[in-house]
């Protein structure tokens, strides 16, 4: 039996009986590296879980300057062969939740092997691979005698490592009935259950975790408490930490560990949390329920001021008012381009989701919108409504830190660009080089008192950003380019993609070949 064969699911919740699937349970915790129960496990970022002491030894990655943190300098190949990647030092935390669990595991498992019990159990240790020959000194199966039942014995040789963790048992009846074993190994897992329940719920919904999400700081939330959680901050709600993570989630892997133990332990609960998350949600996914303004761009971060007049304009945002005060911005597609499945509709697909946060009424009618950008998106489908166009739109996420990572490594790791070749010569530029020559230029420009950098422009936008991420939107909010340029970002999955437009920009300027 492969590791990957012993993970249920994400959406089946089976249950593991304590005495017909001793072994399959005391497999769910063990360390595929070392083989005894988890200690102080870390959650990787592929969502695997080992002991922290059996992690590879950590290395210095090269290539790396975005971001600038001394914990992602360091990396440790992954011991798990269905992952293979390098992740960061910062991102393998000692995992808080499955800790806790893992430790209630143990204090009960610890009192049972220290009473009495009128049951023995026998185990013969079965190789799952039954091509592979058996070694000199193991011509006759493992023979381990335990004085408990099939749930304690298993978990005790495990513990003290004599339970390789691809190894099945074959358990032979000595002292006792199946009836009194059944009994026994029942009461146990009980306990285990009443113990671990007041470790696996969830810290915002309260309710018992549904496909949990554990951060690089080791805190663990439904997916979906996560996703509304860091949709507001890009910080730990448990500790505050700074997450590197996609609001959205949806490529975020799920904690597995978590996932099987829960859906092994607690089948019936499992399943029904499921069914009323997905009632909840019923007729909520794929509806043409966002509105959509079809007038200029807007960037993520950024503020735009809008002067509402059409009547059907100032419908919807007394709507929005009256909601969750969001709508979606877009660009108008005055050339007809081919926008994907949509075809040649009267706006560019890729636009950016508006937050209201001040909206002044006139006598005439009139509105002046104050409101900030909150994300992109893509629109899937849309109609009209009472005049305006409303969508199906999908949330654009950028890759994970560690793909971006990997892709300036190798971008940076190729051979010098032909002299002249500018756009080969950004490709090989540092993230951090791309930023520093973004804000060099705008630097220069203000020296030279260029009208675009104006106080009243850095009134409404605020000083040139540090922040990798966030520069690429300040400088097209900014520069007068054409908006067909502007609109690049919008689809754009990574960082260093972004800076490298901007970058072509200033260069372009710089040679004057707009």
């Amino acid at each position: 039996m492969s590791r990957d064969e012993t993970l249920s699911e994400k959406s089946t919740a089976v249950g593991l009986a304590p005495y017909e699937d001793a072994r399959a349970l005391v497999r769910l915790i063990q360390c595929t590296q070392c083989s005894r129960p988890l200690r102080q496990p870390v959650t990787l970022p592929c969502g695997n879980a080992v002991c922290r002491a059996c992690l590879p030894d950590f290395h210095e990655r090269a290539n790396i300057s975005y971001p600038d943190v001394p914990a992602r300098r360091r990396g440790v190949m992954c011991p798990f062969p269905d992952c293979g990647r390098e992740h960061p030092a910062s991102d393998c935390g000692v995992d808080v939740i499955l800790s806790k669990a893992l430790d209630s595991i143990a204090g009960i498992m610890a009192e049972h092997t220290m009473s009495a019990s009128m049951i023995t159990t026998i185990m013969e240790e079965i190789r799952l691979d039954d091509t592979e020959a058996l070694d000199a000194d193991s011509e006759k199966p493992k023979i381990n005698k335990r004085p408990w039942s099939r749930l304690v014995a298993t978990y005790d040789i495990a513990a003290k490592g004599q339970l390789p963790y691809e190894c099945d048992i074959n358990y032979i009846h000595s002292t006792s009935t199946s009836d009194t074993g059944r009994a026994m190994d029942a009461a146990v897992l009980q306990e285990i259950l009443d113990s671990m329940h007041r470790e696996v719920d969830c810290q915002i919904c309260y309710n018992v975790l549904l496909d949990p999400v554990t951060t690089f700081c080791g805190h663990t939330l439904c997916r979906k408490c996560m996703a509304r959680a860091v949709d507001h901050s890009l910080h730990c709600p448990m500790c505050r930490r700074s997450l590197a993570i996609p609001p959205v989630l949806s490529r975020h892997p799920s904690n597995c560990t978590l996932i099987n133990l829960l859906n092994a332990m607690y089948p019936e609960t499992m399943t029904s949390r499921a069914e009323a998350v997905a009632t909840e949600e019923t007729g909520g996914e794929g509806e043409l329920n966002t509105p959509l303004f079809v007038c200029t761009l807007g960037f993520p971060h950024q503020p735009t001021l809008l002067r509402v007049f059409e009547p059907r304009y100032r419908l919807m945002i007394r709507r929005c008012l009256e909601s969750n005060r969001e709508f979606g911005m877009l660009m108008y597609n005055r050339y007809g381009e081919p926008q994907g499945d949509l075809g040649p509709v009267h706006f560019y697909h890729y636009g950016t989701m508006l937050y209201v946060t001040n909206a002044q009424p006139f006598p005439d009618g009139t509105s002046l919108v104050e409101t900030q950008g909150a994300y992109r998106f893509r629109v899937k489908a849309h109609d009209v409504l009472d005049g305006y166009s409303i969508g199906s739109v999908e949330r654009v996420e950028d890759v994970s830190l560690a793909e971006e990572e990997r892709l300036e490594a190798e971008e940076t790791a190729l051979p010098p660009a032909e002299e002249g070749d500018v756009a080969g010569h950004i490709d090989r530029m540092s993230t951090q080089e791309l930023l520093e020559l973004g804000q060099d230029f705008v630097r220069r420009m203000q020296g030279r008192s260029a009208i675009w950098l104006r106080q009243r422009v850095l009134d409404i936008y605020g000083q040139p950003p540090d922040d990798a991420a966030l520069f690429p939107y300040w400088f097209a909010s900014v520069l007068p380019i054409s908006d067909e340029e502007k609109y690049k970002l919008l689809p754009t999955r990574t960082v260093r993609e972004r800076l490298k437009i901007t970058a072509s920009w200033i260069r372009r300027i710089e040679s004057q070949r707009w």
